[in-house]
């Protein structure tokens, strides 16, 4: 693995920042610097993708033939990187980190010609209905079913957890299309219209009082079978395709790093239990430094994916392995954001913490979404697969068991 940084990644690097410099609005990066979770506020979001789209950037990930930049793996690092310095919102990952992927590997080219580029524009706003009340981290359990008629399906269920369903105009769904078989055998991958008639969306208010997930509810919803990726009972295995950019598709370690240093900042300003301030307390120093360990360890793995990619190979079980350490670390920083803002934490001021809202709020600013991080990262170990999930695909597939 090459680690020496290129002149030609310096001169990107730059580039990077002199367009972030004249494109991020303030609005648009206090979007970015407010944000309590990996999905942004949608208006800003949205309006920060359209203007990478007109750059050409929306999609650095995707093959440079659909839309995509045609970066190597550390251009669209230093991208990553530099837009997480400069507050810029994050994108939705549905559409362009999840469902455009999936299409432009398992669909057909009037699929990817219609829908591609409606994902990169931003006319189409996704979500995903994966998992339902008795179909979680055993997702092949799922129930909800698609009865063949003529060209069409007949769609009868419920999804659960279906982030941002109510902003959404199309959701990916799994279905199950036979059930006399094993269960990874009868499921069906379907595109479907969010204003088909029967489709009704319920809201999930989290921990931290704000609304991301949904339940979604499915009445004899009526489905062309020519919005199917992949054959029909084939579904499992273009479910496990796309679930390779939900759970190793994600650069962890530099958002903790800035996370972390966040902390780090605050202690500077907090007062420490014995006097003096919480920076010069050695207990919580010592924590903060054996997180920070850790998440440069991850950083030198997450290094060795993009070295595999950047050759043509397969992270692996590698890309489980960081699923797990990302989200983990990521818990034990917000601990440490919470201990440092103390009680300025307890407030629930989910108001004040909107984009544009401008109100008057209790305790120094770094306060105000402390909590809120805290609650919406106890979910990071669940979705995406639990960690006991990717556990075990680890042990199946580096130790045999």
């Amino acid at each position: 693995m090459d680690l020496t940084i290129k002149p030609e990644y310096r001169q990107f690097r730059e580039e990077v920042r002199a367009f972030l410099e004249a494109n991020l609005t303030p609005d648009l990066r206090e979007a970015g610097r407010l944000a309590t979770s990996v999905f942004h506020d949608v208006e800003r979001s949205m309006a920060w993708q359209k203007i990478l789209h007109k750059k050409g950037w929306a999609a650095p990930h995707w093959p440079q033939a659909y839309g995509g930049t045609g970066w190597d793996v550390v251009q669209r690092a230093i991208f990553a990187e530099e837009c997480l310095m400069a507050n810029a919102p994050a994108g939705i990952p549905m559409g362009l980190h999840m469902c455009g992927p999936c299409i432009i590997g398992c669909g057909t080219q009037e699929q990817k010609d219609y829908y591609l580029p409606r994902i990169l524009s931003g006319e189409d706003f996704w979500c995903q209905g994966y998992s339902e009340p008795g179909a979680g981290s055993d997702l092949a359990s799922l129930q909800c079913s698609a009865e063949s008629d003529g060209d069409d399906y007949i769609i009868n269920g419920t999804k659960i957890w279906t982030t941002y369903a109510h902003y959404a105009n199309k959701i990916f769904c799994l279905v199950r299309t036979n059930k006399n078989c094993k269960p990874q055998e009868g499921i069906t991958f379907l595109l479907i219209d969010m204003n088909t008639p029967g489709i009704t969306v319920e809201p999930i208010i989290g921990l931290d009082m704000i609304r991301e997930q949904n339940t979604v509810f499915f009445d004899n919803v009526r489905v062309p079978k020519a919005n199917r990726i992949g054959a029909e009972n084939a579904g499992w295995t273009v479910a496990k395709y796309l679930l390779m950019f939900e759970r190793g598709g994600q650069e962890y370690a530099p958002a903790l790093h800035y996370a972390l240093n966040r902390v780090k900042e605050i202690a500077e300003q907090e007062a420490g239990s014995f006097g003096g301030k919480l920076s010069e307390d050695a207990a919580f120093m010592r924590r903060v430094h054996e997180v920070e360990i850790e998440i440069t360890a991850l950083e030198f793995t997450e290094n060795r994916i993009k070295a595999a990619l950047g050759s043509g190979q397969s992270p692996g079980a590698l890309a489980s392995m960081t699923k797990i350490l990302g989200t983990e670390i990521s818990q034990k920083v917000t601990e440490l954001a919470i201990e440092a803002v103390g009680v300025y934490g307890l407030p629930l001021q989910v108001d004040a913490i909107q984009p544009g809202a401008n109100l008057p709020f209790v305790g120094p600013e770094y306060a105000l979404t402390a909590m809120p991080r805290y609650l919406n990262t106890r979910a990071t170990t669940i979705y995406g697969g639990s960690n006991e999930v990717q556990r075990g695909i680890i042990a199946k597939m580096v130790l045999g068991l």
